[in-house]
């Protein structure tokens, strides 16, 4: 270097020195740096693997009856939060559920509302045996809209035919719906059905026939109590009394084939007492 040059050679060799172990201290501060930003970039999560910390980690598919969707969808919710199973649901008429899972749907756990549709399945081996249990049952009531004048319906045929007029009432299909079924087993014991057959709007599940008179359609209709717990626009105006049908049963089983681990422990978590709460909360009752 110029400046050196005026420099005695024992001042050129500590400056030569000094300028070479401040290159080396340069170099290690370089080489740190450069590590800590790899190490950084090693240890921080990436953007798909935070996605997937907040998401479940497993599913589980279930088939279940129109009138559990309100209680089983606040169920999947709690269950999902402890377990990180999610559950994806499939509403509809036990008997097109059922079908469905005979025809080969991808189902993992079905819940009937009737006994008749879960035995048609454990006859083709379609659940597993040691699962199915009677987990809830309900109360079959008569409903009207909200705004109806009529407040309280007395079971016999005058009275049902001066409150539906020249109309009909809403109900599900007896033919397939557990809830007809239950709905015509009331009216033959009350000796209504007679009366009361070509009266009748069938509709393909108890929820179709909630909403016929939610919506004004029919000025009466046969629904299950819990059914008419979670419709707003709905009151109930009469209540049958249980012997007039059939206990209303919901059975639930796992799927043979199915996600077996998953699902035995969903089972397990709706006949523990957090599932129980809110199924007493939303009208069920529980079989003996």
């Amino acid at each position: 270097m110029l400046f050196e040059a005026g420099l005695g050679s024992a001042a050129q060799t500590v400056l030569r020195r000094i300028f070479a172990r401040n290159a080396i201290l340069a170099a290690v501060l370089a080489i740190n740096a450069i590590a800590a930003l790899v190490m950084a970039f090693a240890t921080a999560p990436s953007a798909s693997a935070q996605a997937s910390a907040n998401t479940p980690q497993a599913s589980i598919t279930v088939f279940a009856a129109a009138s559990l969707q309100d209680a089983l969808t606040t169920a999947a919710k709690d269950f999902t939060a402890t377990s990180g199973i999610a559950i994806k649901f499939s509403f509809d008429a036990s008997s097109t559920l059922a079908r469905q899972i005979a025809a080969g749907a991808p189902a993992d756990v079905f819940a009937s509302a009737d006994l008749d549709w879960m035995d048609y399945l454990e006859k083709l081996n379609l659940i597993v045996p040691q699962s199915r249990v009677n987990l809830l049952g309900n109360r079959l009531v008569v409903i009207a809209p909200k705004e109806a004048q009529l407040t309280a319906l007395a079971l016999d045929a005058p009275s049902i035919e001066a409150a539906l007029g020249g109309d009909r009432m809403a109900m599900g299909s007896v033919e397939t719906v557990p809830a007809g079924r239950y709905a015509k087993a009331a009216l033959e014991k009350l000796g209504l059905w007679a009366s009361l057959q070509n009266r009748i709007a069938p509709a393909e599940n108890v929820r179709a026939a909630l909403a016929y008179v939610a919506r004004g359609e029919t000025p009466l209709g046969i629904v299950y109590a819990t059914d008419a717990v979670a419709e707003p626009k709905v009151k109930i105006v009469g209540t049958f009394p249980p012997d007039s049908h059939p206990p209303i049963v919901y059975p639930f089983a796992a799927v043979t084939g199915g996600k077996a681990d998953a699902s035995a422990r969903f089972l397990a978590f709706l006949q523990g007492e957090t599932a129980r709460r809110s199924f007493s909360a939303q009208g069920f009752s529980f079989p003996n």
